[in-house]
């Protein structure tokens, strides 16, 4: 019987020592069985925190990925393949690293930045791919992610270029931005955030203070709920949607006030203040909105 062609392209990874998984039409991995659905299982192995599951199927994204021909050509994954739409493989578990340039100015700096590698066409711009595996980190830049030890990319082709070893430049893009905070650490205060806000007259901003006060402290709040990790990716997320909701005034809507609250509320939960400058600078920018 002959095996569906993306199944086909799959053993031909697994034989080259590249774990893969398939992807859905939204390039996104199918989803959970109902045993496994929201880590109800405990998790594979390999998930951040390691868990019993003993499900044949291939749930859990990237950490299913195998390079094991009887699984992929197995009974329990046959549905899965009918209803794939590409394969996906896990970089770290093929010792590479993926900088996942997402338009063509990302890609112009990287060929300004970065050393030179295998290069990877992708629909809005390119995957340089090195030798090498490091801690997985999006929105490092903008419209630039990195893709390696647990997460997945899309196998788009074997590309062109020699692959380079993982350079300095790489893995500074990914310093960590959220760290565990010291005992005893005061938790901000977020009841009144935007204290140095206010709708003047040499405002341009189309909205009252009490909204622009509102999307503050939710974003605040939001960031404060992240006191182990996730505090920097708040940041940035708290901030492009800030700015978001800014691209329609006549401006100036002096959104460096705001910035700074963000900022404050991620060093209160341990954040690095330059770290936590960035991440809010790139989610602002994320929307448009650069301060000068």
């Amino acid at each position: 019987m002959t095996l569906p062609p993306l199944l086909q392209l799959a053993l031909w990874l697994a034989a080259r020592g590249i774990p893969v998984l398939p992807l859905s039409a939204n390039k996104r991995p199918l989803h959970n069985c109902p045993t496994c659905t929201d880590v109800a299982c405990g998790g594979r192995p390999n998930m951040k925190t390691p868990g019993p599951c003993t499900c044949p199927l291939p749930c859990h994204a990237w950490a299913a990925a195998t390079t094991d021909p009887a699984v992929l050509t197995g009974p329990a994954w046959a549905r899965a393949w009918q209803q794939a739409a590409a394969v996906g493989y896990h970089p770290g578990g093929a010792g590479v690293t993926v900088v996942d340039l997402d338009s063509a100015d990302a890609v112009a700096w990287a060929r300004a930045s970065l050393p030179p590698t295998l290069t990877v066409p992708t629909t809005r711009g390119e995957h340089w791919i090195y030798r090498g595996v490091m801690n997985s980190s999006n929105h490092v830049r903008l419209n630039v992610d990195i893709k390696s030890l647990m997460h997945y990319a899309r196998w788009l082709g074997t590309g062109s270029g020699t692959m380079s070893d993982l350079p300095a430049a790489v893995r500074a893009l990914a310093a960590k931005e959220d760290t565990t905070p010291a005992p005893n650490r005061r938790r901000v205060a977020s009841s009144s955030p935007g204290g140095g806000w206010s709708r003047t007259t040499d405002h341009g901003c189309r909205h009252t203070e009490g909204y622009v006060r509102t999307g503050l402290a939710r974003g605040v709040d939001l960031i404060l709920e992240h006191p182990e990790s996730g505090a920097g990716s708040k940041a940035f997320g708290a901030a492009r949607f800030l700015a978001a909701q800014h691209t329609r005034c006549p401006g100036p809507c002096h959104l460096d006030t705001l910035a700074q609250d963000l900022v404050d509320a991620a060093v209160q939960v341990g954040v690095p203040h330059a770290y936590a400058t960035r991440a809010v600078t790139r989610g602002l920018a994320a929307a448009g909105v650069h301060l000068t």
